[in-house]
């Protein structure tokens, strides 16, 4: 049987005859009972996956494994696969990017931690990054007189580039907005925009969460973490038009957002039928460079440029450290422009 993912009672596991499909569900049930959120089990179940068809490949056994091997894991993963129909299937198209490299040494990292742990393994093979220049004073970092302390972490082991937030033009998201025929899916995208909310907040988001007097909705994000954000008017005039008009009288799906046609009418909007409302719009604006997250990053990058302060602009975010929201300080090119000619002009 193939190595894949199922859904088993709303829950995702592994499922095939490698050796490592026991060990990933007892750690995937492990993560639930610590109460982590659905999609991040989700997503390990999907890396804990692309290592079982590895270690399947090259015929070793996940009790085996030594750190060279992880090493060779990554090999594997870089390597471009060739397409052999439409879906790009898991192992096949180009090859893994960084990020998704070690995201999935994370994940293995603490799978082969909690087989130690339960006596399975005696060491943890996934080996944990050193620089070559011996030991590391501990870094704050520019702004961490005013961050909470990071939890230490064992790091990367491929390494990534950091690029700055990437914002949209305004004139994409008018032509966008206007290709949009429903309230819903406008309301979507000005949450989004607007608010700063990520996809899976927007899906998330409950009715009892929109407060419409108080024009705020309460966001759980990342690590279930609640957060309060205000919202422009329009966003909420949006709201009000979809639950007149569009959304099912007297339905008890506590999401706000919910499929509007079709056989699963009156169901929570799930993650594919987000991406579907954008790739259709997206193919038939041209507005390309329209996405849910380059929407959250116009939210952060206007309200940086207006000179908001870092640390309410890390609330409304979402963000555990202030230096993830010092990205958006960079996207203001004026005023760097500005500032240098102000510099010089002192200067003479």
């Amino acid at each position: 049987m193939a190595i894949c993912v199922t859904r088993v009672d709303g829950v995702h596991r592994l499922a095939g005859d490698a050796g490592l499909v026991d060990i990933s569900n007892r750690w995937l049930a492990h993560l639930e009972a610590r109460r982590f959120s659905a999609a991040t089990v989700r997503g390990y179940a999907y890396d804990l996956v692309c290592l079982a068809r590895f270690l399947d490949d090259v015929g070793i056994g996940w009790g085996e494994v030594v750190p060279s091997d992880v090493f060779d894991w990554l090999e594997w993963q870089a390597r471009p696969r060739p397409v052999t129909g439409g879906v790009v299937r898991l192992g096949e198209g180009l090859g893994a990017a960084p990020a998704t490299m070690n995201r999935r040494v994370a994940a293995a990292r603490g799978m082969f931690e909690y087989a130690v742990m339960c006596g399975d393994v005696a060491v943890n093979p996934v080996p944990a990054p050193r620089r070559s220049t011996g030991l590391r004073a501990r870094r704050r970092g520019l702004l961490g007189h005013v961050q909470r302390r990071r939890p230490a972490a064992p790091g990367r082991l491929v390494r990534q580039d950091r690029p700055l937030p990437e914002s949209v033009e305004v004139d994409d998201i008018e032509v966008f907005l206007a290709d949009l025929n429903t309230h819903r899916d406008r309301a979507i995208v000005l949450a989004m925009l607007l608010g700063g909310l990520r996809a899976s907040e927007v899906r998330t988001l409950r009715l009892a969460d929109v407060n419409m007097g108080m024009r705020q909705v309460t966001i759980t994000g990342k690590g279930s973490k609640q957060r309060l954000v205000p919202v422009d008017r329009a966003f909420f005039t949006e709201v009000r038009c979809y639950l007149d008009r569009e959304r099912p009288k007297d339905l008890a799906t506590p999401e706000c957002f919910v499929v509007l046609r079709g056989p699963t009418t009156g169901q929570a909007m799930t993650e594919a039928g987000l991406r579907k409302i954008f790739r259709v719009h997206r193919a038939r604006t041209g507005a390309v460079r329209v996405r849910p997250h380059r929407l959250r990053h116009t939210f952060g990058t206007d309200l940086a440029a207006a000179g908001i302060d870092l640390l309410v602009l890390r609330d409304l975010m979402g963000h555990t450290h202030v230096e993830t929201t010092a990205a958006y300080v960079h996207l203001a090119p004026e005023t760097i422009a500005a500032e240098w000619a102000r510099a010089r002009q002192a200067q003479r």
